[in-house]
């Protein structure tokens, strides 16, 4: 189809690195939403991450035997490598584990968008102090404005009232310890992102360092689990009358993965981010509108619309200059 549109080859390739980042970054509202749907199948949001995790584990280790890279890691690493690069996985659990708690509370639209801030925080953070063995950049003036753009488009997106959505000042208070929780989640994932870059380099394959982080995450899942709530009952989740689409959610988050690990080598991060960012948002507010895969159906307003643009355009001045 791009041959037919006259594109030189450079052209087509960006345009299909473009469909691919806003589709991956798509489908993380996506399987938020199904994994909450998940959780009020098992009635828990431990089991809920536990299953995501072991359907995500079982891709990507068929990823991995499909391209011949193997499963083992080098004894050497264990020896070697600072401790930290082994709680990638322990970061993506709670990560995922508070996003399956937000969003019935938040909705997909602000599930999204409040992780966003905290990844964005993180990753100045990071960046500034290059923690996690990630490049050392230091926080200029310019990334400083990106920030506070961030955050008019936060409070344009979150935090506007409407008639149509009918949304009360007591109700707004009542979110923010959500929304803070939100913001949380989000450093944890950056850093986890941060981690699983380094351990990427360090085992020359990002879809094993991905491997690494959900076979972390499944263990101490299953432990959790077993633990927390006296064993593992995940029966109902079996039952015919469930949607086949639940068992998605760990496929998605698998792809959200090696999305990141195709695109950030080709266009490179700051671009990666930002399609990623317009998909995530999209997907979410998108998601509220229409009331897709059991969310509260939320009306969206222009001057969410107008947040969403002031967003973009934060994240654009915080990672490309």
């Amino acid at each position: 189809m791009l041959d037919r549109l006259g594109l030189t080859h450079m052209e087509r390739f960006f345009m299909l690195s473009l469909l691919i980042g806003l589709v991956v970054g798509f489908g993380l509202p996506v399987q938020t939403a199904i994994n909450s749907r998940l959780r009020q199948v098992v009635g828990s949001p431990l089991r809920s991450s536990m299953i995501s995790f072991t359907v995500g584990t079982a891709f990507l280790i068929a990823v991995l035997l499909a391209t011949l890279q193997g499963l083992l890691i080098p004894v050497a690493t264990f020896s070697q490598q600072p401790w930290w690069i082994w709680l990638g996985g322990i970061l993506g659990v709670v990560y995922l584990t508070g996003n399956i708690i937000l969003f019935p509370r938040l909705g997909a639209a602000q599930t999204v968008i409040m992780p966003v801030v905290g990844q964005l925080i993180m990753s100045m953070l990071i960046d500034n102090f290059g923690w996690f063995g990630s490049p050392q950049h230091a926080l200029t003036w310019i990334r400083v404005a990106g920030g506070i753009v961030v955050l008019v488009g936060v409070f344009l997106v979150v935090f506007t009232t409407s008639a149509r959505n009918g949304l009360q000042k007591t109700r707004s208070s009542f979110l923010l310890p959500w929304q803070l929780a939100g913001i949380a989640t989000g450093m944890m994932s950056a850093a986890q992102a941060a981690i699983n870059g380094h351990l990427g380099v360090v085992l020359h394959s990002a879809v094993k360092a991905a491997f690494v982080s959900f076979f972390v995450g499944t263990v101490a899942l299953i432990l959790i689990v077993a633990i927390a709530e006296r064993g593992i009952h995940i029966r109902s989740a079996f039952s015919k009358n469930n949607p086949w689409w639940i068992w998605l959610g760990g496929v998605i988050g698998s792809l959200f993965v090696l999305g990141n690990a195709y695109l950030v080598p080709e266009i490179g991060t700051g671009l990666t981010v930002v399609i990623l960012l317009f998909g995530m948002i999209s997907g979410g507010l998108l998601i509220d509108s229409r009331g897709w895969l059991g969310a509260q159906r939320v009306s969206v307003t222009p001057m969410q619309l107008i947040g969403v643009l002031a967003l973009i355009c934060g994240v654009v001045l915080i990672k490309l200059f």
